[in-house]
């Protein structure tokens, strides 16, 4: 298994900059507004042929009128207690603060392997000015510039070190299931997640948009194996007023991309609004796996017919494509939740599905005899032949004589026979006609 490193500091001094030089990506968003970092990121690096996890941490602070200063300080406390050696991230420009003091401490008690690192020493005329961190009683001070990789490599050659080499080279990731929990603000994206983790991996408070980066938990209970994908919520274009929206926005979007089953949650108490349309819709396009959660169903006043009701009204909105899973969830109480895992891995194994040319042929070709496509200016559209692509998405193409002359409707009604007769609830298809 390999080790874990965690980048700590106070807020503003390059934290999530060291990681995404560290793991070699832009995962954690960079801003020069303060307490961007909210959630523990994770990634992966390697120096030296040693592979490592890296956490991302929020900036630890005390005694600030942020409504997330706790939580985020909680979430430096669990990256701390997780990681095998920490990188404390100072900066010389402010020099020693009240807070770096605090955080020395905090890294004293925790027993851990800790570097000290000063950051933002780009040139080697600055380098003793990171001589006064040597009184906050943490050994070497390493300097570095995260922004141009600077001293970066003394640091890791020092970190591998305390890291120890592998007894064995490291395997990767199997190749698992990806999971996005995504959806608007403020449904309960990241309560999920932390009641099918059972821990606070994710900030949870009541202020819509906590969740800024896109967060991968690997889930392994219950017979389970997959990533869990946490999103900050996606909002409208026009209520996102500041760059550090933007940017989540765009970690959601790339969270779906890099998905193969989206959970699109939506609020009870609010239902099905034009927002979540557009997101189901940024679903269907990259041809993604979903399973709509209606979330909050514990505080919803219900009658015998509330489910059976609000279902409809769902898949109304969502046609044509309404061959989609609809539970209705809690996240407070848990209510369906491992049902929801249970219907997200069918829907990744439907994604999957090969059906074979043969069985294909022989039910496709019938039906399309009994229902032909229409003519079109006297000429007949005649389909001699089907066959499932090789591709991540389910893909179908007919070969015909005269393609050019089949419209939506057709295709349309092909789509829906080949969901009546094959499973792929909670899948979007690709249906071409070639010549043949």
């Amino acid at each position: 298994m390999r080790k874990v490193v965690a980048i700590v500091g106070r807020p503003n001094v390059g934290k999530s900059t060291l990681f995404n030089r560290l793991t070699e990506s832009r995962d954690a968003i960079v801003d020069s507004v303060s307490g961007v970092t909210r959630d523990r990121h994770y990634g992966i690096a390697e120096w030296n042929g040693v592979k490592f996890s890296v956490i991302d941490t929020g900036g630890y602070t005390i005694n600030s009128e942020d409504v997330f200063e706790q939580a985020i300080r909680r979430q430096v406390e669990l990256a701390v207690e997780e990681s095998n050696v920490i990188l404390y991230l100072v900066d010389w420009q402010s020099g020693i603060t009240d807070y770096d003091e605090a955080i020395a401490r905090l890294l004293r008690k925790s027993g851990k392997e800790v570097l000290l690192v000063c950051n933002k020493i780009d040139s080697p005329d600055k380098t003793p000015l990171a001589a006064e961190f040597y009184s906050l009683g943490l050994g070497e001070v390493y300097t570095v510039s995260a922004v141009n990789g600077g001293g970066t490599g003394d640091m890791l050659d020092a970190l591998v070190e305390l890291l120890g080499k592998p007894a064995a080279e490291e395997e990767d990731e199997p190749d698992i299931p990806r999971f996005a929990v995504v959806g608007r603000p403020n449904v309960g994206k990241s309560s999920l997640i932390n009641a099918l983790t059972g821990e606070d991996r994710n900030i949870v408070t009541d202020v819509a948009g906590t969740t800024r980066d896109t967060i991968g938990t690997r889930y392994r209970s219950y017979g389970f194996d997959f990533l869990l994908m946490d999103t900050a919520g996606i909002r409208k274009k026009a209520k996102v007023h500041d760059d550090l929206e933007f940017y989540s926005v765009i970690r959601s979007i790339r969270a779906i991309e890099s998905s193969d089953v989206c959970f699109l949650l939506i609020d009870a108490l609010e239902g099905l609004e034009k927002q979540d349309l557009n997101i189901f819709s940024m679903i269907l396009k990259n041809k993604k796996g979903v399973v709509i959660l209606v979330n909050k169903w514990d505080v919803y006043e219900k009658d015998q017919h509330s489910t059976r009701k609000l279902e409809e009204e769902i898949r109304e909105k969502i046609a044509p494509f309404n061959d989609v899973p609809i539970l209705f969830v809690s996240a407070m109480t848990k209510q369906r939740i491992y049902k929801a895992l249970e219907t997200g891995i069918e829907v990744f194994q439907n994604r999957k599905q090969r059906v074979s040319t043969s069985r294909l042929n022989d039910v496709m070709l019938e039906i399309i005899e009994r229902t032909p496509p229409p003519a079109y200016k006297g000429k007949y559209v005649r389909i001699k032949y089907v066959t499932q692509l090789p591709t991540h998405v389910p893909s179908f193409v007919f070969f015909c004589n005269l393609p050019q002359y089949i419209k939506d409707p057709y295709k349309r009604f092909v789509e829906n026979k080949l969901r009546e007769n094959f499973t792929f609830t909670g899948v979007p298809i690709n249906v071409f006609f070639r010549q043949k």
